[in-house]
């Protein structure tokens, strides 16, 4: 398990302690990939972490982000697909909260959510930009320029909140709007390119550290350059790779330093067992 942080690990908020941070102070959301970034998170003091499970389903995963951010919230998302009706979206929902989730992400909608908060599971809904929705909304763009798309935002906070959600995520809404709502709801608004008046400011870990390949949204913001690094080191990895194969083609690897050796006389008992 790799280590959180040094020293003492941070102590993981609860949802009513979130809530309460309402106009308090501001918290940061990271969506992480791997046990590593979790721990890192962590060791920076990030009080809210995403994950959730690859196409192939590594179970583990979410195991080791959990095991390696003892003392963050962390949210994991149900998939996208295979999930038929509210029951197998419960026993999901609780196969998750096995693996150490303090939150579910919901996105099949506000009966699912309602479904889930009837047997007090704290679940995340998602309004403005929903990415996998986003034909919906014309594309990749802001949700909420213009006083109706802007309403249908308010409403579809409002619905979450009538669900039982505690929070949603508020993707790409214009800050003044993303401002009005904050100031209406009573949950929890986690922000993705809506400004500051979010409660939390939410961002992934590639494009927090530089290695996002592709489109690199507006709202995010760069603080490393991991892609340049890794091309770096994948340039090394070749010529090392090459070092070692020239050496074993001259004979210089192995050398006398990596082998190993026996004591004459063993070894002279051995060869008279051989015959």
């Amino acid at each position: 398990m790799l280590a959180s942080a040094k020293g003492t690990a941070m102590a993981r908020l609860t949802v009513k302690e979130l809530l309460d941070t309402r106009g308090q102070r501001r918290l940061t959301q990271v969506f992480v990939r791997t046990p590593r970034e979790a721990a890192a998170c962590e060791a920076a003091g990030i009080e809210m972490l995403v994950a959730a499970e690859s196409q192939e389903g590594r179970i583990s995963d979410l195991a080791g982000i959990r095991a390696a951010a003892p003392g963050a919230f962390i949210t994991f998302g149900l998939p996208l697909g295979g999930l038929a009706d509210d029951a197998e979206i419960l026993r999901e929902s609780y196969r998750l909260l096995d693996f150490g989730a303090d939150a579910i992400y919901c996105p099949f909608g506000f009966r699912a959510v309602e479904a889930m908060a009837n047997r007090f599971i704290p679940t995340v809904g998602h309004v403005g930009l929903v990415p996998y929705l986003s034909s919906w909304f014309g594309g990749f763009r802001a949700v909420g320029k213009t006083a109706s798309t802007a309403l249908e935002v308010w409403e579809r906070t409002r619905r979450y909140e009538e669900a039982g959600a505690m929070a949603v995520e508020m993707e790409v809404v214009p800050k003044e709007v993303a401002a009005a709502i904050c100031e209406r709801t009573k949950m929890l608004v986690i922000g993705m390119g809506s400004g500051q008046a979010c409660h939390v400011q939410y961002l992934f870990a590639t494009d927090v550290l530089g290695d996002n390949e592709g489109h690199i949204p507006r709202h995010a913001k760069q603080y490393r350059d991991f892609k340049s690094e890794y091309a770096r080191l994948h340039r090394e990895s070749i010529e090392a790779f090459r070092e070692l194969r020239s050496d074993v083609q001259s004979g210089t690897y192995p050398a006398p330093n990596n082998d190993l050796t026996i004591a004459p006389d063993e070894f002279e008992r051995f060869l008279e067992a051989l015959g």
